[in-house]
């Protein structure tokens, strides 16, 4: 049985405490199929968000067969299945892929015959198997809660908690997902609870929650619902509700209260209250099934793989078109280093061409630097945020937040490996940049992409919508230019404060100082910028990746829910 004593929920509003829910109590046997419904914004889906754990009461307490949650800790993860409103499906994946990788993240198998059975077993429940190949993208409103309610199924949790699952679907869709839920609930120890606007379809639900301003102003039968808000039938009640204050709705629902609940079946008449919760997957098993899956939508998105390849194979041929009157000159001296600084010094009036050789080179570079800090943006600025409320869920079923953003990670490594490497190898194959060390050169364009990946990832777990994430992150590289003092000059002191913050500034600094240092003078010739020593750049560079990943740990860490 789910007890919930005395129970409130308040949230501070600017100066004032804003109270939520207020004085909550109610019971709910197991074997159970409830309906919690009431006016817009009286606590509906707050209440369903402080059973799940996912919001902590203010004052009260929760007890769940006897337990006391609150002193003696929350359900398992499996225990608990969260239904949320919006869609918790990857739609580049089929209807039997995201069963299969809810399964491997939730639900631990001893083999693969197991696996494959709980798979089929979920899909037969929810009436999916026909549509088990279907992508769900695909699917139409009725068939997308089914599967939302299929995902949660795979842990077999005792406490089934939907949150306005049948919203916006036609009243065919809306009938037969209401009746799936009640076949949920028809398993000996569970309960399902469902916030719902609807008012159709009561006659299906064991009880019925009303709620007003917070408060439980009925929680009984369905049947009696008209009788007691003395009512034509069950849409008027909503009107009548109107016509008292809250409380006086709440004061006369505790007189009364008593008589509906002993129409309930006490816990300890029903049947034995035991079930057998799974096991969730470990750290290894989580991982692998993130990195898989991540993967295997990166190759399903089309779109977004060929965005992926255009600047791959785009932006180094950008740098060279834009510099390629300048090539030969690079090719040239090159080809004609001298040996001694005595020789340099006799040729030194002889290469007029030098003065411009700092700029061409400083810019090449640059150039290079700042298209991977765009890369690096592109990579990771909605990596977490187009995913979050997904990735709340699965959180909330046991994916622990620090494999999450390592399967990211991994990821995402790889994809910086593969640009920075290609960016070096065709730059430096068609302009020979002298007197470098192409190691060097690759290292510090590696860490440039990486520092903003993980500073852009950060900002994704942080950002409200995707949308803003990649807002923020285009303003991050648009100062990369600018800031970094490479081209437009700074004064001294601006160069101090902002040069610490700026990646392409150590990329710049640290592949200018890995040349040879007769090619220092040119550098000179065009820019006053101070460049500071490679070990530096490397050490820095290092830094900001640490950063980034440090913010997108606290992100990831930090509930967000809608």
């Amino acid at each position: 049985m789910l007890e919930l004593n005395n129970i409130h929920f308040t949230v501070r509003k600017g100066r004032d405490d804003l109270h939520l829910l207020e004085e909550i109590d109610m019971q709910v046997p197991t074997g159970h199929f409830m309906a919690i419904v009431g006016p817009s914004g009286c606590g509906k889906s707050t209440l369903l968000k402080l059973i799940a754990g996912i919001n902590q009461e203010t004052n009260g307490t929760i007890h769940w067969n006897g337990r006391n949650l609150s002193e003696e800790g929350d359900l398992e993860h499996s225990e608990i299945g969260y239904v949320p409103q919006f869609s918790i499906a990857y739609e580049e994946l089929t209807v039997e892929e995201n069963i299969e990788s809810t399964v491997r993240l939730r639900a631990a198998t001893a083999s693969r015959e197991e696996f494959e059975k709980l798979v089929d077993d979920v899909l037969d429940a929810t009436g999916l198997d026909p549509l088990r190949d279907r992508l769900v993208k695909v699917l139409s409103g009725g068939q997308r809660r089914r599967l939302s309610l299929a995902l949660e199924l795979v842990t077999d949790p005792v406490l089934l908690l939907c949150d306005e699952v049948t919203s916006g679907l036609d009243p065919q869709s809306e009938d037969e997902i209401v009746k799936l839920m009640h076949d949920l609930s028809r398993h000996e120890n569970r309960i399902v609870a469902n916030v719902t606007h609807s008012l159709a379809n009561l006659e299906l639900y064991d009880s019925v929650l009303v709620l007003d301003a917070g408060r439980v102003v009925y929680h009984g039968p369905p049947r009696a619902i008209e009788h007691y808000f003395s009512v034509d039938s069950a849409e008027d009640i909503y009107g009548q509700l109107a016509k008292r204050k809250p409380e006086d709705w709440s004061n006369s629902w505790a007189k009364h209260r008593d008589a509906y609940y002993d129409g309930y079946p006490s816990s300890s008449s029903s049947s034995p209250e035991t079930s057998v919760s799974a096991t969730t997957p470990g750290a290894a098993a989580q991982f692998f099934a993130l990195f898989r899956r991540r993967w295997k939508i990166f190759f399903r998105d089309w779109g977004g793989m060929l965005l992926q390849l255009a600047i791959l194979v785009g932006f180094p041929i950008l740098v060279v078109v834009f510099e390629l009157d300048g090539i030969e000159q690079t090719q040239r001296l090159s080809e004609t280093v001298p040996n001694t600084k005595a020789a340099f010094e006799q040729e030194q009036e002889a290469m007029t061409f030098n003065l411009n050789l700092g700029g061409l080179v400083s810019g090449l570079v640059m150039f290079q630097v700042i298209l991977l800090t765009l890369m690096g943006s592109n990579n990771s600025a909605r990596e977490i945020a187009a995913e979050r409320q997904i990735f709340e869920k699965e959180k909330l079923g046991g994916v622990r937040p620090s494999v999450y953003l390592a399967s990211k990670l991994a990821f995402l490594s790889v994809l910086v490996f593969i640009q920075s490497l290609w960016m070096a190898i065709f730059v430096e194959s068609i302009c020979e940049f002298p007197g470098t060390s192409f190691v060097a050169h690759f290292l510090l364009l590696l860490l440039v992409n990486g520092a903003m990946t993980g500073i852009c990832l950060g900002i994704s777990s942080m950002a409200k919508t995707a949308d803003q994430a990649s807002l923020l992150s285009i303003y991050l590289v648009g100062f990369q230019l600018p800031l970094s003092g490479a081209v437009l000059a700074l004064p001294s002191w601006a160069g101090w404060l902002t040069r610490p913050f700026i990646s392409a500034y150590w990329s710049w600094a640290g592949v200018m100082d890995s040349m040879e240092r007769n090619y220092h003078r040119y550098i000179d010739e065009v820019t006053d910028t101070f460049l500071a020593p490679m070990w530096l750049c490397f050490l820095v560079l290092f830094a900001h990746i640490a950063i980034g990943l440090f913010i997108a740990y606290i992100g990831v860490k930090r509930p967000k829910w809608e």
